[in-house]
């Protein structure tokens, strides 16, 4: 997993993560943060495993790294986080050694990955991964929560 190690000690990422870290400081709710990418990467993988969907591992976790990065700037400007984790991921993936059939393919997935019924394989396992992994029954905050109320809380759990 050569390719993820290096989107891991991205200087880019990292500063991702931190701009992340920053928008969601008071947040009551689930964060985007390296555990809920790893959380997504790992159900990915998973899945694609129990699906035999046969997909590369890096592909899933890079995917799975990638796809909220962007989120501090739906924050600051209203941008659509998957668009802009869409447009953040690019580079990373082209500095990290993914071909260009890969990117395209990873960066698909990550712009639809809000979408119920998205256009890919590869997007529905990103969304169905991402659902999964919030531990929403175990949440103080649940009674509150947008995702809750609109009854999208996930019970089963990986």
């Amino acid at each position: 997993m050569k390719r993820i190690n290096q989107i891991l000690k991205n200087e880019e990422y990292i500063k991702y993560l931190k701009k992340n870290k920053e928008a969601e400081g008071d947040r009551i709710y689930c964060h985007h943060d390296i555990e809920h990418f790893l959380d997504v990467s790992r159900i990915a993988y998973i899945i694609s495993l129990e699906e035999k969907l046969n997909f590369d591992k890096e592909i899933l976790y890079a995917m799975g790294l990638l796809h909220d990065i962007g989120r501090w700037m739906e924050y600051e400007s209203g941008m659509d986080h998957a668009l802009a984790s869409k447009d953040l991921a690019e580079e990373i993936l082209r500095d990290c050694e993914f071909r260009e059939s890969e990117i395209q393919e990873i960066l698909a997935a990550i712009e639809s990955h809000r979408n119920i019924k998205s256009t890919s394989v590869l997007g529905d396992l990103l969304y169905r991964a991402d659902k999964l992994s919030r531990n929403c029954l175990h949440c103080s905050a649940i009674g509150t929560c947008k995702k809750f109320q609109k009854g999208e809380v996930p019970v089963i759990l990986y």
